[in-house]
């Protein structure tokens, strides 16, 4: 088991890119599968659950070709659906969340799909009803394999029909509007997910021939077509990056510049910093994080503790609610983070109250954090990431802490940041991979 090991309580400096979103690549990925014709990516970020997305589409005959550093072209003319109960396949499959987004191409292309109950993170119940049901209402049927995990979902054809997702699900909607594309007739999904990710998926099924309406709404209108056409799709940078170096900043008192953030794709992110104290400039599409020595909280205009919590988009992402709790321990003023999505995100907590944080965990959605102010610094400790996300909250509290800390488990981590100990040590980190 790899671990990282930080030197921490130094300031960084310099400048850092974000990569390529990670929960839209995985989309993107998957909506390959829906034409025989090339289809070109660019800035696919190099993280584990990308590429094992790639090596699972491999394993189905996918053609795959890495033409430079993030940039792929596939190639899924000779699709063997056949090697779909594999065991290769399997094993790929459910070891990664985003796998499940195979089978709504493989539905509207081929009629059919096998899919293994698919894994990630272990932040509580994450059901895929959404999926399932938005299938059967195009007109599929499903069966579950209670005893091996596994669905089996066939429909001889897909028939478009309205839908009102019990769910907002982004997953959800991005599987049903990539089965949706080919099916006859018009499909229309209300409550459908809108964030930038869906909307990136929208329009690059638009630039495969795909007639969609509504895109960047909850309302999608899909009127299907027989056939969908080759693309080139460039990924847009991760907002999780960027979220999750504005805290880097604050949290060890650094000023950073980020560089070509796609500003105008993270909206109320950088506001929601703004409202724990974090001054922050755009600079063209750059974002300069400054003046980081302290920040104040700030409260509601009747004086009450303010809470930071995650939504649906254009609400705050549920991906960011642990760094606005570790980047709160070391403000002035207290807030209330309220995690409404997953009931097992802020357990790590305890992990920040062994290194001096003072947080309350008020139940299993919400942890209430005393800011100290820098009074003192965090104390280094030994711990585990047990999530991609917890596990950045803590590689950035270990970052500001005293003393020397180690992180296991790191491999967590390295599913949703692309060499992350190598950039951060090029703006100073004292981190060293073991």
């Amino acid at each position: 088991m790899a671990t990282f090991k930080i030197e921490g309580g130094v300031r960084l400096n310099g400048s850092i890119e974000p990569q390529g979103a990670k929960n839209e690549v995985l989309q993107i990925i998957c909506a390959s599968l829906l034409t025989d014709e090339d289809v070109l990516i660019e800035n696919v970020p190099e993280i584990r659950d990308a590429i094992k997305l790639i090596e699972t589409l491999r394993l189905l005959d996918v053609q795959v070709e890495k033409l430079a550093p993030g940039k792929y072209l596939f190639n899924a003319s000779r699709v063997n659906i056949e090697k779909l109960k594999s065991p290769e396949y399997t094993q790929k499959a459910a070891s990664l969340r985003g796998s499940i987004m195979i089978l709504g191409p493989m539905l509207a292309r081929f009629g059919h799909g096998f899919m293994p109950m698919p894994g990630g993170d272990k932040i509580g119940r994450r059901r895929v009803d959404t999926h399932f049901i938005g299938f059967e209402k195009l007109g599929a049927s499903y069966e579950f394999d209670v005893e091996n995990s596994w669905f089996h979902i066939e429909a001889k054809k897909l028939k478009g029909c309205y839908m009102l997702l019990d769910e907002a699900s982004v997953t959800g909607t991005a599987n049903i509007v990539m089965a949706s594309v080919l099916a006859e007739g018009v499909t229309t999904i209300y409550n459908a997910a809108c964030e930038p990710y869906i909307q990136q998926l929208c329009k690059m099924l638009v630039s495969m021939g795909a007639r969609i309406s509504g895109i960047g709404s909850n309302l999608l209108t899909i009127t299907g077509v027989t056939s969908l056409k080759g693309c080139q799709h460039r990924i847009l940078p991760d907002m999780i990056e960027v979220g999750s170096f504005i805290g880097l900043a604050a949290m060890t008192g650094s000023d950073l510049t980020i560089k070509n953030a796609g500003i105008d794709h993270l909206g109320i992110i950088p506001s929601s910093f703004q409202r724990l104290g974090i001054r922050l400039e755009r600079n063209g599409d750059d974002l300069l994080v400054k003046d980081t020595a302290h920040y104040e909280i700030e409260s509601y205009i009747d004086g009450s503790i303010m809470t930071i919590a995650d939504a649906p988009w254009p609400g705050l992402t549920p991906d960011l609610l642990s760094v606005f709790l570790v980047v709160a321990t070391q403000a002035k003023g207290s807030v209330l983070i309220h995690q409404k999505m997953f009931e097992s995100r802020l357990f790590f907590v305890d992990k920040l109250i062994d290194m001096g944080a003072q947080i309350i965990l008020c139940d299993p959605h919400r942890a209430t954090v005393i800011g100290i102010d820098r009074a003192y610094q965090l104390r280094a400790t030994r711990m585990a990431s047990p999530d991609i996300r917890a596990g950045i909250a803590l590689l950035i509290a270990a970052l500001s802490a005293k003393g020397t800390s180690v992180i296991e488990n790191i491999e967590q981590i390295d599913r949703g940041y692309e060499h992350i100990d190598t950039r951060l040590a090029a703006l100073g980190a004292r981190i060293v991979r073991g």
